[in-house]
């Protein structure tokens, strides 16, 4: 059995990944790791795969390219799991994952970023990843740790592989979430607003934030308007001087100094009134310059800025090189305590062969060995900073740095600097001066370690109760001097004290607020911050919130520490910060103009904004489920005008309807279509164009867009909503008659106030009559024979036009309760019981609503034949209609159809499915349009019974038949 072991190398932020771990893959563990005969060993960056690999394989590993030119391929045998195996070691080229909003809200304009503290976050691989298959992903994962890649540390780490911990995981996950919540809702609250205020000046700046990021710019403004609030106070002293062969001995007041001049002016006359100086006290005691502490990342970061003057972030660069090199340990550490187990003085001996610092290095083993001075920190993990191996090819800042590190490691090792210091005191009018000598008798670490300073001071020797006459006493003045502008040293000082980010991250946080403007350096290299910076932490501290303190970040980082002793749970954590956050952030919005009158002070006058819409978007409500890609679809409005509905998953799903530019209005009902996959898919309000309808359609009405409504998946064109086939419906039912006529009657033709149906009836556009639409028939129990009935089976009322116009005084029939659409000129009524059989029977019937259509030539389908059942089927002219084959590509190719035999230019504009002719179930049903079948497409725009207010419904240019357009005609297929 051939067993594939993972080995991965990686170095993370201090507590997710402490060190460059190594981590084993492998299907079985104990008595089942001797059948391993493969491990596949990736390492984070080529040179820690390469010196890994030479370590393990004892220099005999054979190099090969891969993918990509940057990871080279190494193969060996080595001895592990307590048998030889096959090892492929390689390194990779970044992070696999990344994390992110999920589309829409990934885009910066596609909504407020109060919604982001809720949105959801997806991990996801990076596009140049996206190759990457993941074979067996249900191998356990072992992981070794060590802080050099040294030969004993590389085995070592081989032999005690461990799991990874899982609450560390949960630490990282928290830590990034929230990072990209809190950051990404600020940083969109401040740049969207911002660069509208003062278009001027930040029309094209990013105006970030980050919880580590703004305490970091805190510190500086903090720094800055303390000196800026300064009031420097003159103060006054005395003091004595004595001049000796050698020198001059400065002797400090013990009073040190007073503000008042005039008590110092008083004491100093009683000094002069007898100025002999009497030694009042000789004292002599050992001194001590202590040696340094071991180092750890932090002490590294401030002491190259200070002594190299190299920033933290070169610097954090070059020691990460250095490491994968293998000259130093791991640079990323907060020990600063050798461990016991570690063998100092092999490291020492490895320095001895250097001409600068050999002979030190050598005199350190010759004196009884390394005596580190041990300080109180250790993160359990690595330790101290350290040099493992000697280099001597190293140039530029790479040199310097390694020579900073082995000079620092050899002087925590020696010993001491000692010295012995004088103390003399001496009594002038009761006032007592005191001067101090300093006598060095053993350099030791000061040697080694130029970086420090350490002098003689000599002073004569002054006997207990001798006098001398001081060569000055004299009293000056000063002023009390501000503090300084902050250095990259004193900055991570004070990230490190408050918890600001860690020993990993406090270089780039350095780094961001100095690229986005918000603070500059001096000449001396010293933080100055900028306007922007100034303005932006005054307009929130003006609004209460001490955003730029580090309170708020501290109390996370303690959680995340809690998150990896197991002491505290990740969703717990996650919840009450991100509830935190999102409570400043809603208040921060609402008092927004505190930030803008902070800012003004430095940019000038604030732009005028309307609304505030015009600087956050809201995000429009998902209608449906996309049926490519499942994400949410929304309805968008068309920069030209107009109404599409589009998947949010663009650019990487394309799917989208447009609607035709006949439709004027389109918003997200409350209500929720039962019928349509995949569940919520929500209606639309409609409003459409006046004659871009069939004439019995209201212009307004509440629509289904998840594909079961035929009729308006027609007018809307819903190619890629295809519904489930439908089963023909006999004609003969009556329920379909009803139901056609509920369909009709839940809409209103009122353009200002839809009415929407009850829960229990169909939703949408009505269906077209022609597909079952009956003569409504007289109720039962109706005596009288003449009766006019509505489409509910109830007596119409008869009612008279008084609006003027051409039927001003014409007479008609219409709904008595007004809960359908039933109209009937009383004129038409006549006229059809003259030609028809008697009242409520026959194939006329009485009941006849406006919206049921009749052909000239006596039909009601379309056939010539008056209603009667059979016989072929006749267009408009009355004339037999001609059957034709759809030629097309598309659903219905092939498919038959019949319309009128005349010349294109001379049609009636009949249209009828061959396959839809159907016998009415009555003499007397009248249908309009393509016939009587179920599924009919079209409507009649038979004027004679349209209402007076109707307009005539816009018609193709071909068979001149309403509902589609030259481009989607039949006949033109």
């Amino acid at each position: 059995m051939i067993l594939r072991t993972g080995l991965f190398a990686r170095c993370g932020v201090r507590w997710l990944f402490r060190s460059w771990s190594l981590r084993f893959s492998q299907m079985a563990q104990g008595a089942m790791l001797r059948n391993v005969q493969k491990v596949l060993c990736v390492a984070e960056k080529n040179d820690a795969a390469r010196g890994i690999a030479d370590i393990l394989s004892n220099s005999r590993m054979r190099r090969r390219e891969g993918l990509s030119k940057f990871n080279k391929i190494y193969e060996y045998q080595c001895h592990m799991f307590g048998q030889n195996v096959s090892v492929v070691m390689t390194s990779v080229s970044g992070h696999l994952l990344a994390h992110d909003f999920k589309m829409p809200f990934k885009k910066w304009h596609s909504c407020n970023p109060l919604l982001l503290f809720d949105a959801e976050i997806e991990k996801y691989c990076p596009e140049n990843y996206v190759d990457i298959k993941v074979l067996k992903p249900n191998l356990p994962v072992f992981r070794a740790r060590f802080s050099e890649i040294t030969p004993r540390a590389i085995r070592n780490a081989c032999e005690n592989l461990g799991q990874p911990d899982q609450n560390v995981s949960n630490a990282v996950d928290v830590r990034q979430e929230l990072d990209l919540r809190i950051g990404a809702s600020f940083t969109r609250f401040q740049t969207l607003r911002l660069q509208k205020i003062f278009p001027d000046v930040l029309a094209e700046q990013l105006i970030s934030y980050g919880s580590c990021q703004f305490p970091t710019l805190g510190f500086v403004v903090e720094r800055f308007k303390a000196i800026q609030a300064f009031v420097p106070e003159t103060f006054y002293k005395i003091k004595v001087t004595h001049d000796y062969e050698d020198g001059t001995v400065d002797f400090n007041w013990k009073r040190n100094r007073l503000f008042n001049h005039t008590a110092c002016l008083i004491l100093y006359q009683i000094c002069m009134e007898d100025p002999l100086a009497t030694v009042v006290e000789v004292g002599s005691r050992p001194k001590s310059k202590w040696r340094p502490l071991p180092l750890d990342t932090v002490e590294l970061e401030k002491l190259a800025s200070r002594k190299l003057k190299i920033n933290a972030k070169e610097t954090m660069r070059i020691a990460e090189k250095l490491y994968t090199q293998g000259y130093i340990s791991y640079p990323r550490t907060e020990t600063n305590i050798f461990p016991k187990d570690i063998n100092l003085s092999s490291l020492v001996q490895l320095q001895t062969r250097d001409p600068r610092w050999g002979t030190f290095a050598q005199r350190i083993l010759d004196q009884g060995g390394p005596t580190p001075r041990n300080g109180t920190k250790s993160d359990q993990a690595h330790p101290p900073i350290h040099p493992t191996k000697y280099a001597e090819n190293l140039q530029g800042n790479e040199q310097r740095l390694y020579e900073f590190i082995v000079r620092h490691f050899l002087a925590c090792c020696s010993q001491d600097a000692k010295g012995q210091e004088t103390t003399v005191e001496i009594d002038i009018a009761s006032e007592r001066f005191v001067a101090h000598g300093l006598m060095i008798l053993a350099r030791n670490y000061l040697e080694v370690y130029p970086y420090e300073k350490w002098s003689d001071k000599v002073i004569p020797v002054y006997e207990k109760g001798s006098r001398f006459q001081p060569t000055t006493v004299e009293m000056i003045d000063g002023e009390t001097s501000p503090p300084q502008l902050l250095t990259e040293a004193d900055l991570i000082s004070l990230m490190e004290k408050h918890g600001i980010g860690t020993d990993a991250t406090h270089a780039e946080h350095i780094e961001t607020i100095k690229s986005r403007t918000y603070v500059g350096l001096t000449p001396d290299q010293r933080f100055l911050p900028g306007h922007l910076g100034m303005g932006l932490v005054e307009g929130y501290d003006s609004m209460g919130y001490e955003m730029s303190k580090p309170d708020l970040r501290a109390e996370l980082e303690a959680d995340l520490k809690l998150i990896c002793e197991g002491r505290k749970d990740k969703s717990v954590v996650l919840r009450e910060q991100v509830q935190k956050y999102k409570q400043i952030f809603v208040a921060a919005v609402e008092k927004a103009n505190k930030l803008d009158e902070a800012l003004s002070q430095y940019f000038g006058e604030v732009a005028r904004i309307t609304q505030e819409e015009e600087i956050y978007p809201v995000m429009p409500d998902p209608v449906r489920k996309c049926p490519q890609c499942h994400r949410d679809m929304v309805l968008k409005t068309k920069k030209n005008g107009g109404f599409y509905l589009s998947c949010t998953g663009y650019p990487t799903c394309k799917s989208a309807v447009w609607f035709p530019n006949s439709v004027l209005e389109a918003s997200k009902d409350s209500s929720v279509c039962d019928v349509c996959q995949p569940h919520p898919v929500h209606r639309l309000k409609l409003k459409f164009k006046r004659g871009s309808l069939p004439a019995m359609m209201p212009l307004e009405f509440v629509g289904c867009i998840g594909g079961c409504d035929e009729t308006l998946r027609e007018i809307l064109d819903l190619k890629y909503l295809q519904g489930p086939p439908r089963t023909l419906q006999p004609t003969s039912q009556p329920a379909n008659s009803s139901q056609a006529s509920r369909s009709l009657s839940c809409m209103t033709n009122r353009q200002d106030h839809p009415v929407r149906p009850p829960a229990n009836t169909p939703t949408g556009p009505p269906a077209p009559l022609a597909r079952t639409a009956q003569n409504p028939a007289r109720p039962p129990d109706s005596t009288d024979e003449n009766a006019i009935v509505c489409n509910c089976r109830e007596p119409a009322v008869l009612l008279t036009v008084r609006k003027e116009g051409p039927n001003q005084g014409r007479r008609f029939y219409k709904c008595s309760a007004g809960s359908c659409n039933f109209f009937l000129w009383s004129d038409q009524e006549a006229e059809g019981r003259s030609d028809r059989a008697p009242a409520g029977r026959g194939d006329g019937g009485w009941g006849r609503s406006w919206s049921e259509g009749s052909y000239p030539g006596g039909g009601t389908d379309g056939r010539g034949d008056g209603g009667g059942g059979g016989g072929a089927a006749a267009c408009k002219c009355g004339q037999p209609a001609i059957a034709r084959t759809v030629q097309k590509e598309g659903p219905n190719k092939g498919r038959q159809f019949h319309t009128c035999a005349k010349p294109r230019e001379e049609q009636c504009g009949f249209f009828q499915w061959a396959d839809e002719i159907a016998a009415p179930a009555f003499p007397s049903s009248r249908s309009m349009g393509r016939g009587a079948g179920p599924n009919p497409k079209r409507t009649s725009s038979d004027s004679s019974v349209m209402p007076p207010t109707a307009k005539r419904p816009r018609t193709c240019g071909i068979c001149h038949q309403p509902g589609h357009t030259r481009k989607t005609c039949p006949q033109n297929h």
